[in-house]
């Protein structure tokens, strides 16, 4: 395959070659790509705003991640803020920096999977920037949504007695990332041995195509649940868990045996000789939705195979507790994600 070098295209140039099919999807896209700025009018729903950084070697390593994929996850991870917000994603800007190692041709591949996401998600790229960068792959992605100011829900809204529930499943991408980390390091030391993955396809897929809960925003505007708070789960069910209570000045216990972890998780949680409920407390990246309601809105979800409630809210002096499967209590604690943690 012929190799196209960036600067045969310069900015203006690359920035074109990858926009210029552009379509916008959305009335509110006034104006998109190739102008000063775009212009946005939501028709007096209220903006709902959110941005991300993915540093090469932080947040990612192409070692194991194909471009196509790093492009829609990149795209995602930004979508499920919004959801989070339980508001609708518009719109995204996209900045990229990269060096001369990658050519034209890589960051096509980029861009193809982040265009997948837009279709996938009825969102129009409608800016950025692109920059050179001394070494690595930099993304910065804004994205837009939008909601009437009743339908907006934060975190720190959770009320004494409120339902917790979580979608999905949970785990998964942590034990993804393990083989993969795993198939790393034997290959830089071995470099001629093929990586064996063992057919976990699911837990990778898990890492490197998360899902942004698009179908629980739809489902629950479906059965006219406004959740009490939400939040992404990115940094680790604990972690998230833990953000609400402070947020919203309450406590809550949650129930081991409840927690979501499919069998495919579980069982390859099993090979690296780690419990299953750890990665769901802790794994991060899974992307899933966590929000409360209210106890009346119990029968509206407790048969959807997509929603597990796990637990309740309880007052702030009760702190934050798990109940184990034989029967122990523990306070939940914090060990997700931290991009300032050292190791």
């Amino acid at each position: 395959m012929s190799r196209t070098e960036v600067k045969d295209y310069g900015e203006f140039g690359l920035i074109h070659h990858l926009t210029k099919n552009i379509e916008l999807q959305n009335a509110s896209s006034v104006l998109g790509v190739g102008d000063d700025a775009a212009v946005i009018d939501h028709f007096g729903k209220q903006t709902v705003v959110s941005t991300d950084m993915l540093i090469e070697g932080v947040h990612f390593d192409l070692s194991y991640t194909p471009l196509k994929h790093l492009g829609y996850k990149s795209v995602i991870v930004n979508l499920s803020d919004i959801y989070a917000m339980n508001a609708t994603p518009t719109q995204i800007l996209l900045s990229v920096g990269f060096s001369s190692r990658f050519s034209v041709e890589a960051i096509e591949e980029f861009y193809e999977g982040v265009y997948a996401a837009c279709e996938e998600h009825g969102v129009d790229l409608i800016g950025g920037d692109t920059s050179s960068s001394q070494k690595g792959f930099i993304i910065s992605i804004t994205a837009i949504g939008e909601a009437t100011p009743e339908q907006i829900v934060k975190r720190s809204t959770a009320q004494k007695g409120d339902l917790i529930c979580v979608s999905g499943d949970l785990g998964g991408a942590y034990i993804g990332l393990l083989f993969l980390e795993r198939e790393k390091r034997i290959y830089l030391e071995s470099p001629g041995v093929q990586p064996d993955l063992e057919n976990e396809t699911y837990v990778i897929g898990r890492l490197l195509k998360p899902n942004a809960r698009k179908d629980i925003h739809e489902l629950l505007e479906e059965k006219g649940i406004i959740p009490t708070s939400m939040m992404d789960i990115s940094d680790g069910l604990s972690s998230e868990l833990l953000h609400i209570c402070e947020n919203s000045a309450v406590g809550c216990v949650i129930y081991e045996e409840k927690l979501p972890v499919s069998e495919e998780s579980r069982k390859a949680a099993y090979k690296f000789e780690i419990d299953p409920t750890a990665c769901a407390l802790s794994g991060g990246e899974d992307y899933e939705l966590l929000f409360t309601i209210k106890q009346e809105d119990y029968e509206k979800v407790t048969l959807n195979e997509k929603i597990s409630v796990i637990g309740y809210v309880t007052e702030a002096g009760e702190g934050a507790k798990i109940k184990t499967k034989g029967g122990n209590t523990y306070n939940i604690t914090a060990q997700g994600w931290n991009a300032f943690k050292e190791g």
